[in-house]
């Protein structure tokens, strides 16, 4: 495909690209000990063979990909399923969700592509503070990921956001193939999951008509991603009570390796992807003529509220929702049994937390708020907000 060479430096390898590729990272020894992790009685010339028997993207990830993710659900996980019942598999959309796990909340999305119907998988827009590696970007971008471009002076940055803007539309309406990328830069470290307007805005940049012929040639979909339980979920907490007691406090890349590492070694209980309906047709509805940054507040809202109503809640959300309250208003979606096994998993996340002037109490609250801000959400967005307490009484921290 003749893909214009603006892209170059943001989009995935294209299939002619892929051999040298391949060369490249087999003979990069940190890629090696991955391998040999990976596939510990299987030679690395036996690996070089079957990739390069990968002609396309979409063949690697099927060859490698989806066997990895396939055997981490069964070991790491009580099942991944996804609701496609909103969506049309013959098509293509972009998929603006939720964001819990660095690498596996896209990662899962591809699988789960394929095990409904779809014939690709997407292209993932993943922050470039997590390629540091030149071996890491080549193997994301083997695997369909364009690079979201950040830490870029203001003008460069509008550059950048319209490149990318660009190529999403290309990748959509050229290309064929579907998008995701999270509804805000980095994850929700309390899980109050919310569209950031400047997402809509830099989608908006590309394309061509008015903001919302330009949002709908993108064909959004809202995605929302349930994980019963965040392994990363002390890890969070604990970067919660650095920023509040180290000035100046910013992760790093071993921070972001760490993340990674942790969400996908680590325990998540069931996992569901629900799809909501394309947001097509209810664009058509939204006054044009009001101011645009009210424009694109009014579609955030719309797109949080359809995530929001569309997770799947376990008995542990409920659980701290209750604990975080201290209340008993929702009993009737969880046992004694369920409450006890969770004040226990609690207990163990916050044993994990090592560093100085450990605030035990602050963690316990970061800790449940994660938990219970889907419960509060979905009951928002499903119109039973009056039974439940504003939890930014118990987290002013994270207004």
């Amino acid at each position: 495909m003749n893909i214009p060479s603006e892209f170059d430096c943001i989009r995935p390898f294209e299939p002619e690209e892929l051999p040298a590729v391949y060369d490249r990272l087999l003979a990069e020894p940190q890629f090696q000990k991955v391998l040999a992790y990976l596939y510990p009685d299987v030679s690395l010339d036996d690996i070089a063979k079957k990739m390069h028997g990968c002609k396309t993207n979409l063949e690697f990830q099927k060859a490698f990909c989806y066997p990895f993710l396939q055997q981490l659900i069964v070991k790491l996980s009580l099942g991944c399923d996804m609701d496609a019942y909103n969506i049309n598999i013959k098509n293509r959309y972009t998929f603006v969700s939720n964001h819990r796990d660095i690498v596996l909340d896209s990662a899962f999305l591809d699988k789960l592509l394929i095990d409904v119907g779809f014939d690709t998988t997407c292209e993932i827009a993943i922050g470039d503070n997590l390629l540091g590696q030149p071996w890491v970007r080549d193997l994301v971008r083997i695997n369909k990921s364009f690079t979201v471009e950040r830490a870029l002076h203001s003008v460069e940055m509008l550059r950048a956001s319209k490149r990318m803007s660009e190529y999403i539309h290309f990748a959509i309406n050229v290309k064929h193939e579907n998008v995701w990328i999270a509804q805000r830069q980095g994850r929700a470290k309390n899980s109050n999951d919310l569209t950031q307007p400047a997402i809509l805005k830099m989608m908006a940049m590309g394309g061509e008509g008015s903001v919302i012929d330009r949002l709908c040639q993108l064909h959004i979909v809202p995605l929302s991603i349930s994980y019963e339980f965040d392994p990363c979920d002390y890890l969070k907490a604990r970067e919660y009570q650095l920023r509040r007691d180290v000035p100046f406090w910013k992760k790093t890349a071993e921070d972001d390796m760490e993340s990674m590492l942790t969400g996908i070694k680590g325990f998540k209980g069931h996992i569901h992807y629900e799809c909501a309906p394309c947001i097509d047709d209810w664009l058509q509805t939204v006054d044009q003529e009001q101011p645009k940054n009210k424009l694109f507040d009014t579609i955030a809202a719309h797109i949080d509220t359809e995530i929001h109503r569309n997770y799947r809640l376990y008995p542990c959300n409920y659980i701290a929702l209750d604990m975080l309250q201290d209340t008993r208003m929702y009993t009737e979606h969880y046992t004694e049994n369920d409450h006890k096994q969770f004040e226990e998993y609690m207990m163990g996340q916050l044993a994990k937390i090592d560093i100085e002037n450990k605030d035990d109490r602050y963690l316990r609250v970061c800790l449940l708020s994660q938990y219970a801000y889907p419960a509060k959400n979905y009951m928002a967005a499903r119109g039973e907000g009056g039974r439940f307490k504003s939890l930014l009484n118990y987290l002013p921290f994270m207004k």
